[in-house]
């Protein structure tokens, strides 16, 4: 069926991008995926570009477009070329939605020349090693001194946090209130430079390599009051505030890595011989493909019309709730069976549909597990 949600200034931008990653990120991949880490210089490029100043007011450097469509073509494409961006995801998609949202105009003039050019990636730091999805539980603190606070604790599974620069971080500023565990929580936009700051473990996970994961702690490290974000004690709100974002791209990147799936699997078929015969002739395999095919068709629908409807500004949570749980789940069902059609080959990290199938595995997990999801459907339900 002919897709609608993306116009002809989308599909330049997509043979622009595609362009890039062929030139500037497919050569280097290996070495990156070997390392854990893209290079650096990586940011800057797509800073030069103008991918990372895209939905950026123009006044600060932007292009001022308010659309999630371009980071959906970013993710398509990614996908499609079988590799993975590093931060750039939780730099454009996490963070970028609390400093619009959050931030004064003298910090976005602070901030967004190094956000929008790369010279300043910003991840953020929610989750702690006892904590895990109950935030509210957050033991780490930011205690008012003078003009600045001093904070103390650890974070983990911080995606970008080897690399960052500055990092939203999420902390204790009063003692929960009785009637309400989740007040006293504050934002910070930490410099990682600053003296206390120290990045742990580059933590070693089964897929998303290129992705770099650490461990962070602070050792009263001194913020500024002016980096607050938002207002004091009121950051759990604000937390809940991007998730429907949040799981809309991630319902849109398990929709697009199984449809690479296909593309890499349908490649390698044809050209597989068995007993002289290509892999693709075979009826279970051309019946496995077109069931593959079925499922990422509805896949695309399901993130289609989330996509339309988040631009529009009706994508509920539940709505993203169900497009992340059916779309992740697909994901995982399509990606297995793709990597079942290239036999042994398929379970080697030299093949695309090895590391598409470690990658996926995290989108059933991260931004709320698919039990998560269901319990959200389950109360939207009444039940």
């Amino acid at each position: 069926m002919r897709r609608s949600v993306f116009t002809e200034e989308h599909e330049d931008f997509r043979k622009t991008f595609r362009s890039f990653l062929e030139s500037e990120v497919v050569p280097h991949y290996q070495e990156w995926y070997d390392a854990g880490v893209v290079d650096r210089e990586l940011y800057t490029k797509l800073g030069d570009l103008g991918i990372l100043g895209i939905e950026v007011p123009e006044e600060y450097g932007g292009a001022g477009i308010h659309s999630f469509k371009f980071s959906a073509v970013l993710t398509e494409e990614t996908a499609r070329a079988g590799v993975h961006l590093g931060g750039v995801g939780v730099h454009l998609e996490l963070c970028l939605p609390y400093l619009l949202k959050l931030a004064t105009p003298e910090q976005m003039k602070r901030w967004m020349p190094g956000f929008v050019s790369g010279q300043e990636m910003w991840a953020i730091a929610m989750t702690e090693p006892g904590t895990g999805s109950d935030l509210a539980g957050m033991r780490s603190t930011a205690r008012r001194d003078g003009d600045s606070y001093v904070l103390n604790g650890a974070k983990t599974f911080i995606t970008g946090g080897v690399l960052a620069d500055r990092v939203i971080v999420c902390a204790r500023t009063s003692p929960p209130l009785e009637s309400n565990r989740r007040f006293g929580i504050s934002l910070f936009a930490v410099d990682t430079k600053s003296e206390g700051y120290e990045v742990g473990r580059k933590l070693d996970k089964i897929g998303l390599r290129t992705s770099d994961t650490a461990e962070l702690s602070f050792t009263d490290v001194r913020v500024p009051a002016t980096d607050l974000l938002g207002e004091e004690n009121e950051g759990f709100s604000y937390l809940g505030q991007n998730l429907p974002q949040e799981r809309l791209g991630i319902a849109f990147g398990a929709y697009a890595q199984a449809e690479a799936a296909i593309r890499f699997t349908q490649a390698y078929v044809e050209e597989r011989q068995v007993f002289g015969t290509p892999v693709a002739s075979f009826q279970n395999t051309k019946f496995e493909l077109a069931a593959c095919r079925a499922e990422v068709d509805a896949a695309q629908a399901v993130v289609d019309r989330a996509l339309e409807a988040h631009d529009a500004g009706e994508l509920t949570p539940v709505d993203a709730a169900s497009a992340k749980l059916f779309c992740t789940e697909v994901a995982g069902r399509v990606i297995d069976r793709c990597l079942q059609l290239h036999g042994g080959y398929g379970y080697m990290n030299e093949y695309p549909i090895a590391r598409l199938y470690a990658d996926t595995r995290v989108t059933r997990i991260y931004g709320g597990t698919s039990e998560v999801m269901k319990l959200i459907l389950a109360k939207s339900m009444g039940l």
